[in-house]
């Protein structure tokens, strides 16, 4: 077998010594090999007294629990490599692939050297019926302790529990070649960190209300503890339409997953300049730093699409808010009101320090306190009251921060989904506009055809057409809207508008001339703003438009 050294630069970025193999020699299930020396390979290997034979240049002994078994465990029967207690003798080095599920043996200088490969059981809660967190590279699980000390999880042991309301968390590194440097339980510095993602399991609820609200009605204590049950991929969907049957949430069933990775905080912007620009490298998601801003629905979701395309990584849908909203509100999630982040500088991760009283009034008032510093808000990570599960391991700004864009656009008469309002004011997606002569300084076209087209229909939820935002039946079971009623007229600025959905949140659904949903609401919102907030945009860079990242694994 021939054998070529690569470059040293390469080396360091692996963090494995690894070479050109022309032919490189694999046995199932067994090891991924490469040498200086020439050498012997046997699939089977003999015990004797407990003691591995030796048989060649190279030898295996596996252990399960402990215990020596003649092979490693099977793929797909939750077993993990112990990649701490596992070694090698003679100075190499040895790392499971999971993909072809194989230990993969370098840095071997000498004849003779012996591997201990040793598995564990890998940690999975039962109440999550097989949805389990799904990590791939370059996601790394870990704990975060409640002074916000982040730790490499142990996959072996407990590192979540939503019995619990302990949330499974992961994060992405700005090196990510780094991962193996961190053992479990070791401390991942904070300026380590690019990204911080939260798992949502797959489930099915049952539909506490069909929403179908054609007109204002009164509220009638419509707050509720929603039923929810965990399920795989695999389990028969359940596609119930009536109250008191089941769904299974749309937002997982459109990317066939086991569950969705969110961002923990508001996406925010690391590097390039401008902000209403596609950047997939630019983006981070972390606490206490300033929500990326004044950006196009498209350009947002072009520069979602591009962070990870492994995870198919993407802008948040309206169904997936949903999704995340109705985990939060069942007996996984903290089921209470969540504490507005009213931080004035748009800073990730706060919590105001009292409830508001009042709703948006314009000015700054007793009812409904903002600040940028300590007066009036809390920063993360002693903010969990801003957490929807009221401990560190939720995820934040769902309630204020900054109105958060997401992929639910109205489609126009022809049944395609439209731009936005008008020329001035869109989503850079191509698509008709709803009032091309309102506001001044527009063009007068009638619709976008050089922006970008939109993407596959799995990425974005469709409204049914309509010149009016009363129109709750055009909801989508699951997507946080309509079901949050009925719905109650109240005072909003100068105006009597429909505002009360749960916990008196905004509930302006979408209609001709604001096209796109918006979720959250302002950090300056007060009792207005919520969890299950909705509002009607039309999809232009705005100064108080954000948007979250989600990977579908």
């Amino acid at each position: 077998m021939k054998l070529e050294k690569y470059k040293k630069k390469d080396l360091k970025k692996t963090g494995i010594i690894i070479f050109t193999i022309t032919c490189i020699l694999l046995i199932t299930g067994v090891f991924l090999y490469t040498s200086f020396a020439s050498f012997e390979t046997r699939e089977n290997f003999n015990i004797i007294n407990g003691n591995v034979q030796d048989l060649g240049d190279i030898y295996f002994a596996y252990y399960i629990d402990n215990q020596i078994s003649l092979t490693a465990p099977e793929k797909g029967s939750q077993y993990i490599f112990d990649q701490e207690n596992s070694s090698c003798t003679n100075n190499a080095e040895v790392e499971w692939n999971y993909e072809r599920w194989a230990a993969v043996v370098s840095n071997i200088s000498t004849t003779k050297t012996k591997c201990y490969l040793k598995f564990k059981k890998e940690y999975n809660e039962t109440a999550l019926n097989g949805a389990y967190p799904v990590l791939e590279d370059p996601l790394v699980p870990v704990t975060i302790e409640n002074d916000g000390t982040v730790k490499k999880a142990d996959l072996g042991s407990e590192w979540y529990n939503y019995e619990k309301k302990n949330w499974a968390n992961a994060i992405i590194l700005n090196d990510e070649s780094t991962a193996n440097n961190y053992t479990d339980g070791s401390v991942i510095p904070e300026n380590a960190i690019e990204s911080y993602f939260v798992w949502i399991p797959r489930y099915k609820y049952k539909i506490f209300d069909d929403g179908n609200y054609p007109t204002l009605t009164t509220i009638e204590n419509a707050v509720q503890t929603i039923e929810v049950v965990f399920e795989n991929k695999d389990t028969p969907i359940s596609s119930g339409t009536t109250t008191g049957s089941w769904l299974t949430h749309p937002a997982f069933i459109a990317f066939n997953s086991n569950g969705m990775w969110v961002g923990k905080f508001e996406t925010s912007r690391n590097g390039g300049s401008g902000d209403n620009i596609r950047n997939g490298d630019a983006i981070q998601i972390k606490p206490n730093v300033s929500s990326w801003r004044n950006i196009q629905v498209a350009n947002a979701f072009y520069t979602s699409y591009d962070y990870k395309r492994n995870l198919d990584s993407h802008m948040m849908k309206n169904t997936e808010w949903g999704a995340v909203a109705y985990l939060q509100n069942s007996k996984y999630g903290s089921a209470t009101s969540v504490r507005i982040n009213n931080n004035s500088s748009y800073i990730t991760g706060y919590a105001a320090n009292n409830e508001p009283t009042c709703g948006y009034t314009g000015t700054n008032e007793e009812c409904n306190q903002y600040c940028n510093d300590s007066s009036c808000n809390t920063a993360y990570p002693n903010s969990v009251l801003a957490s929807i599960t009221n401990n560190i391991t939720g995820i934040y700004d769902m309630n204020g921060g900054a109105w958060e864009y997401v992929m639910g656009i109205m489609l126009d008469q022809n049944g395609q989904p439209m731009s936005g309002r008008n020329s001035k004011y869109n989503s850079g997606f191509n698509g008709t506009f709803g009032c091309p002569t309102c506001d001044s300084d527009t063009s007068g076209l009638t619709s976008l055809k050089g922006g970008y087209d939109f993407p596959n229909s799995k990425y974005y939820d469709t409204y049914a057409y309509a010149t009016v935002d009363k129109q709750y039946q055009r909801r989508i079971l699951g997507d946080a809207t309509g079901e949050m009623g009925p719905f109650n007229t109240a005072k909003y600025l100068t105006q009597t508008r429909q505002i009360e959905s749960w916990y008196a949140d905004v509930a302006w659904f979408v209609s001709l001339n604001v096209p796109w949903f918006a979720r959250g609401s302002d950090y300056g919102n007060g009792s207005d703003a919520g969890m299950v907030a909705f509002f009607n945009a039309d999809g232009h860079a705005r100064g108080l438009g954000t948007f979250r990242l989600v990977l579908s694994p």
